[in-house]
């Protein structure tokens, strides 16, 4: 849900907490200033992108067991005040190893651009190992999952090693309207790691607060309406919302077969496309959303579309919103000008009346409220069914959990207000979730669809804290990305969303990648009380 709506043990994080008492001690101070940037041969792994890091493998100047520790190194040092992590694998230097002995049988050189390279992934996503799944609640702690989500079954096969669980909003934000970006009872409060008192956005917290402060290579969150694309812009990386169906759900502790996808946030957009080309494809798991996306998947993969002339030639429709101009003199409305100005000089045609704002007033959210709240019982239901163990079994034993647990669960903060309102819900059958399913399709053939096609627009362009166009793409479907884009007088990182039709991946990776490289906006984390 949008924002605005292991290793470690807590006994273990409570004796980790006082290794940060040495970055206390200044209003703002660099992360490296009090951290070991492991380097060898000339290599440094601080914000070292997946080319550089296989190469590195290749040439003999770091290994996978190298690169673990580092992160794990700075989960130790960063974790007891970012809050970015929920456990750590207890495997991980094992698969490290694993994959280093796999190199050096290899000579040196293995195909998959994943292979040895640490993923951290969202505590909603399933993974068939000593790690838990519990979507931040102590209700699915020790719960069993049958097998990998379909997206880790993928990097497994990658030879991706999966660091960790990332922190997230609990529930993936659907708990509560009341609850925090980034709180969950077992992760706590995740925070910024450019200014620690700032809304780090989410759901997908952690994950992005992870990657910006370097404690995963690449990270994996969820999205049903701006968790990726919130959190990413708001800790300067970069997020890819994939087509609904394009990466399997399976496994994804969920709130709505309609508008659930999981997807990349990394640092960089390179790293996102090469994560991206790892974890699409058809899944018999999650059948009919993942056939009908797979037509889309181009042959040779996303990294093809890595152009330095991606922003050439291309038709971008501005979506300033209807907020808009509450922002004026904003650092980041001056900074939404100036980048429009970038996109013009490296070839771009910018449409600025294409009627978007209309369609956007026409989206007031009640339909896709709705929506979520039917979905999200019937759909979170059957996930539990089939846990191979558990606590809880439905809906309404979660919420009768939280009742007996108030405290750890923080119920009288924050309460469950969501959670009561699906419970509530009756079956698909009924007359407001299928005129709601109507209106929304109609907001998408009739608003963005058409716009798309009346104005031979190839994507949308508006400021990352646009959620009006957020939930837009959300309730179609449809693909987003987000670059960093500049951060406010505060220190606060902002981005820029580029959005498209279903499938449209390519097309958003060429533009996303030329801005990236023409503007180069993002800068290595400091922290300010």
């Amino acid at each position: 849900m949008k924002s605005h709506y292991s290793g470690y043990s807590w006994a273990a994080m409570a004796i980790l907490a006082p290794c940060f008492s040495l970055i206390i001690f200044a209003h703002e101070t660099p992360f490296q200033s009090v951290l070991h940037n492991y380097s060898a041969e000339g290599f440094s792994i601080e914000e070292a992108t997946i080319p550089q890091i296989q190469q590195a493998f290749k040439a003999g100047k770091l290994t996978s067991r190298g690169l673990v520790e580092f992160y794990l190194d700075r989960i130790k040092k960063l974790n007891p005040l970012l809050h970015a992590v929920i456990e750590v694998n207890p495997d991980a230097l094992l698969l490290a190893d694993i994959a280093d002995t796999q190199r050096l049988k290899a000579g040196g050189t293995i195909e998959s651009a994943l292979h040895g390279i640490p993923v951290l992934i969202k505590d909603n996503i399933a993974s068939n190992d000593k790690l838990n799944t519990t979507a931040g609640s102590f209700a699915l702690l020790g719960s069993k999952v049958a097998r990998d989500a379909g997206v880790v079954n993928k990097l497994r096969k990658s030879g991706a090693i999966i660091l960790g669980k990332a922190s997230l909003s609990e529930w993936a934000h659907f708990r509560s309207s009341n609850a925090p970006s980034g709180w969950s009872a077992r992760g706590r409060q995740a925070k910024d790691p450019y200014v620690l008192t700032a809304d780090p956005c989410g759901s997908s917290t952690g994950s992005a607060v992870g990657v910006a402060a370097n404690m995963a290579a690449v990270t994996l969150g969820t999205e049903t309406d701006g968790s990726i694309l919130c959190p990413s812009g708001a800790n300067a990386v970069v997020g890819i919302k994939p087509t609904v169906g394009l990466t399997s759900r399976a496994g994804v502790i969920p709130i709505s077969h309609h508008q659930d996808t999981v997807g990349p946030i990394c640092r960089t957009v390179t790293d996102a496309v090469y994560l991206l080309d790892e974890i699409v494809g058809y899944d018999p798991r999650d059948h009919r959303a993942s056939k009908r996306a797979a037509p889309f998947i181009p042959k040779g993969g996303y990294k093809q579309f890595l152009k330095p002339d991606g922003l050439h030639g291309k038709r971008l429709g501005i979506v300033r919103g209807p907020d808009f101009s509450k922002m004026s003199g904003s650092s980041e409305a001056v900074s939404f000008e100036k980048h429009l100005a970038t996109l013009r000089q490296k070839g771009a045609t910018l449409v600025a009346n294409s009627g978007i704002d209309a369609i956007l007033n026409a989206n007031n959210g009640i339909e896709e409220n709705t929506i979520l709240l039917y979905d999200f019982k019937h759909d979170l239901n059957i996930y539990l069914s089939e846990l191979l163990q558990s606590p809880v079994r439905t809906l309404a034993d979660i919420i009768a959990f939280n009742k007996r647990h108030p405290q750890e669960e923080k119920i009288f903060e924050y309460g469950q207000d969501y959670f009561l309102e699906a419970q509530n819900t009756s079956n698909f059958n009924a007359k407001d979730y299928k005129k709601s399913l109507k209106r929304v399709q109609s907001i998408t053939k009739n608003g963005i669809d058409k716009v798309l096609k009346d104005y031979k627009l190839d994507a949308l362009v508006a400021p990352g804290n646009n959620f009006n166009i957020v939930s837009l793409l959300a309730i179609a479907g449809y693909p987003g990305i987000i670059v960093p884009a500049g951060y406010d007088k505060s220190g606060v990182p902002f981005g820029i969303c580029f959005g498209g039709g279903r499938g449209s991946e390519p097309t958003l990776i060429k533009i996303s990648y030329d801005f990236e490289h023409a503007t180069k906006i993002r800068k290595i984390p400091m922290y300010k009380i």
